[in-house]
């Protein structure tokens, strides 16, 4: 066995661990780490249930190793709320039911931020939600209400559709005094 020292930095917190050198960030973060929000199944980067953000972008943490994740910044669904303070996108998925068994939701929901994050602030259509999601798989949900928790965020997180809904209220408060 040959292991080093690896520096990481996972939902803001810096780690030094001991690692192999062929080790999967997955295996890191479910082995040493104990983060057990990143899924595993296929190993090939297939289903997308370990994805997992690498500077903001979703990446397959089941295919990459971990030594190249070194300096860069690593955020799993541990990373991006608790149980008092939901993130958007976590609080859509259950108001539009979208999850079922659970086990694709943390990569869903990862894969559906990267995404919006990329928007530069515009909503997405439904088939850009569709082909955005398109690399996580799901067996239980059948994909519409998972479209509907993403859309449902992205009406919540991005400045233009606050700026719509900030318009739409002074326009609604217009007509009311007028």
């Amino acid at each position: 066995m040959n292991t080093t020292l690896l520096d990481l930095t996972v939902n803001g917190e810096a780690h030094r661990i001991p690692i192999e050198q062929h080790w999967s960030l997955l295996q890191v973060l479910r082995g040493p780490l104990g983060l057990t929000g990143t899924k595993e199944n296929c190993i090939e980067a297939e289903c997308g249930v370990c994805t997992v953000l690498l500077d903001g972008k979703a990446v397959n943490s089941c295919i990459l190793l971990a030594e190249q994740c070194r300096g860069r910044e690593i955020t799993t669904i541990e990373g991006i709320g608790d149980p008092e303070h939901l993130h958007p996108l976590q609080s859509a998925f259950i108001a539009a039911g979208a999850v079922q068994c659970g086990y694709c939701i943390p990569g869903m929901i990862l894969t559906a931020k990267s995404f919006l994050d990329s928007c530069d602030g515009r909503l997405p259509t439904e088939p850009e939600i569709r082909e955005a999601m398109a690399g996580t798989l799901c067996r239980c949900t059948g994909y519409q209400k998972i479209v509907d928790a993403v859309a449902a965020a992205a009406g919540e997180m991005l400045p233009k559709a606050q700026e719509g809904k900030a318009a739409a209220k002074v326009a609604a408060a217009a007509g009311r005094t007028s």
